[in-house]
């Protein structure tokens, strides 16, 4: 079997190929695929998001006897029949409950409550109210950030690569990240809080530094080859991507492990949720992304620019050279 060593050697020279662009069609069938499962995924399922968002009361019991998520689970329903509560333990030490919006009467109820099923002094449980507005400046905000990423980020790749075509590429594959990211949330039933969608945010710029990556190598051997191609315009984005194939792999394992281990350590260890949250879109993310960059991103850039005449006529001198005409 060969090292990963010899399979990047082999994979620069050429030696061995996988077929990214040739196969695009069945890669974007997929894609497709994916974008469409994962737009219908909040209609199949729901979208389930997090009290920040719907607006709620929250309690705060601190260090109970007991740290039983189920005693708060009881404790909630029996006070306020049909009250839906998510329980969560903060820090390994203090119980936080979070329910549907209360009364001040019913916030009391349930306080007082809880107090005496964790057996802790009343003024051990703190209770907030948490409005919906908060979550809806937060939506607000996160959208007008997205829009003026993909802009600047069309506009400077295209300054940079001096084409278009390769930002337009760029662009569909962050939106696809950022769609099928979503929608394995989705299907999965995570939580979206504020804390996932910085980390939906956040993964668009590790995918934009894979893409970059790779259409960096692809400009240099497009640049390269000129009059004298022996390779068609796709022949060359092709060896681009397997050029640069280990690269991205190595890279998205080195960014996945540690945030995988900061998603074990603040779920099962510290119980901090803010850390899981971002760090289980974060991981998600990283996943996708690399899949985008070399399915979606690169075959999507040598289809655009292989309906360019010049690229044509140079794609047909390089056909008919191999076929020595």
């Amino acid at each position: 079997m060969r090292s990963m060593t010899e399979l990047g050697n082999d994979l620069y020279t050429g030696k061995t190929s996988f077929p990214f662009v040739q196969r695009r069609r069945r890669w974007f069938i997929l894609a497709i695929v994916l974008v469409i499962a994962s737009a219908l995924a909040p209609f199949i399922r729901g979208v389930e998001f997090s009290v920040e968002f719907t607006g709620g009361s929250q309690f705060l019991v601190s260090a109970p006897a007991s740290t039983d998520q189920s005693i708060a689970t009881e404790t909630v329903n029996e006070t306020v029949a049909g009250t839906t509560s998510k329980v969560t333990t903060i820090g390994g030490s203090d119980i936080r409950v979070q329910t549907s919006q209360l009364t001040t009467a019913e916030t009391s109820d349930v306080a007082r409550a809880l107090a005496e099923a964790y057996e802790v002094a009343p003024d051990e449980v703190t209770t907030s109210f948490i409005g919906p507005s908060w979550g809806a400046d937060v939506t607000r905000q996160s959208l007008w950030g997205l829009g003026i990423f993909l802009a600047l980020t069309f506009l400077i790749l295209a300054i940079y690569f001096r084409t278009w075509k390769m930002s337009a590429a760029a662009i569909v594959g962050l939106v696809d990240v950022l769609i099928i990211t979503i929608g394995i949330y989705s299907l999965a039933g995570f939580e979206i809080s504020p804390a996932a969608v910085i980390g939906f945010l956040t993964i668009l710029a590790y995918s934009l530094y894979d893409t970059t990556v790779v259409f960096d190598k692809i400009r240099e051997n497009t640049t390269d080859d000129g009059e004298g191609a022996v390779r068609t315009f796709g022949e060359s984005v092709n060896l681009a991507v397997n050029q640069t194939l280990v690269r991205s792999i190595n890279t998205s394992v080195v960014a996945a492990l540690p945030v995988a281990a900061i998603l074990f350590i603040g779920s099962l260890w510290l119980g901090a949720e803010t850390l899981s949250d971002i760090s289980l879109s974060i991981f998600v993310g990283i996943v996708v992304a690399t899949y985008s960059t070399l399915f979606v991103a690169a075959p999507l850039y040598s289809l655009l620019r292989e309906r360019e005449p010049a690229i044509q006529q140079a794609d047909e001198r390089v056909r008919a050279a191999r076929a020595g005409v």
